[in-house]
């Protein structure tokens, strides 16, 4: 699931979240399901590891296990929101 680009996420499914950890630093996205629904509710990735693609791989990997299972998404974090907005291949995730 993890994609070739960017730093490997690892998905810790008890927690509900995609993390990434990099050079000592977390990245992390916190998720709930709510029946066949999820809702993508925090992306967080401190500055010492910001712009290199972290919060996008996140998403990128959550995205990519919902459709696998067949979820639907609800982005309620707004870095998600706007990333599905410029991922126009991704909305018919959205539900």
């Amino acid at each position: 699931m993890n994609d070739t680009a960017g730093p490997v996420v690892r998905h810790d499914e008890a927690a509900r979240q995609f993390v990434v950890d990099l050079d000592g630093h977390r990245g992390e996205l916190d998720y709930e399901l709510e029946g066949g629904v999820m809702r993508l509710v925090h992306t967080g990735v401190p500055a010492q590891i910001g712009g290199r693609g972290v919060a996008a791989n996140l998403v990128r990997n959550a995205l990519d296990f919902a459709r696998a299972r067949g979820y639907k998404v609800r982005a309620e974090c707004s870095y998600a929101a706007a990333w599905m907005q410029r991922h126009p291949e991704q909305q018919d995730l959205l539900g």
